[in-house]
């Protein structure tokens, strides 16, 4: 079998810092107090930390074996739990999302639970960073055995990590990531279910959560959106309230 602290550990192997961590780092180094929502094993506040950040910085995840990772720097503040319950209100300069983690809201009510619950976390004037597949490039197509992936893992085993789709429901695809030896002996099976979100539908959610689009990119260089891109990149702010 393959523990709960192996997975978290092998995650960080099969994820190495990439452009997309540079982006979010970029937008993090520029702010006082920082929101990592899905902080995962805490790699992109460790890395803002080594790099000079003197404010605040706080990691939320529901992960435990993922925040016991992250928990080897305790000048951060780290949280166990979920973005839809989250209660502070005006303490973040910045919220970001990254790693593709806004994709696990599946339900219409988890999406607006956890956007409304980072919009009142926003101070005003702050921004909500994120970035989601986009779902016409229809990522999930290669997600097949055949593309596995060979790596050596903390403890120095050779493994195999694979992904199957089982079912596509609409804009929800749900699948198995299978951790095997390289001999085929099966070591762990993980399910999941992420939300493929068009740019239509993902700015009503951030509507109705008082949100807004302030710039969206296509990539992690910061170039224009189009409907090749692989990602929706999106800097969000909170929505002016209208006084009637």
């Amino acid at each position: 079998m393959y523990s709960d602290a192996d997975a978290a550990a092998l995650y960080d192997i099969l994820n190495p810092w990439g452009p997309s961590d540079d982006f979010y780092l970029s937008h993090v180094m520029a702010s006082t107090s920082v929101l990592d929502v899905g902080c995962g094993t805490g790699m992109l506040l460790h890395r803002a930390r080594e790099r000079g950040h003197t404010g605040r910085l706080c990691g939320i995840d529901p992960d435990d074996a993922s925040l016991d990772r992250a928990r080897t720097r305790d000048d951060i503040t780290w949280v166990e739990g979920r973005a839809e319950d989250m209660e502070w209100e005006r303490k973040f300069e910045l919220t970001i999302m990254a790693s593709n983690a806004f994709q696990v809201f599946v339900t219409n009510d988890q999406l607006h639970s956890a956007l409304s619950a980072i919009r009142r976390a926003l101070t005003p004037g702050g921004k909500f960073v994120f970035g989601t597949r986009n779902p016409l490039v229809r990522a999930w197509e290669g997600w097949t055995p055949e593309h596995a992936t060979d790596v050596v893992d903390h403890r120095g085993r050779a493994l195999r990590v694979s992904h199957y789709v089982e079912s596509v429901n609409g804009d929800v695809v749900t699948f198995t990531e299978t951790t095997a030896t390289r001999e085929g002996e099966t070591l762990r099976v993980d399910a999941g279910s992420l939300r493929f979100l068009d740019t239509e539908n993902l700015d009503e959610f951030l509507h109705e959560a008082g949100l807004e689009v302030e710039v969206r990119y296509g990539d992690w260089s910061r170039a224009p959106f189009t409907a090749t891109s692989d990602n929706i990149v999106t800097v969000a702010r909170p929505r002016p309230v209208t006084v009637v």
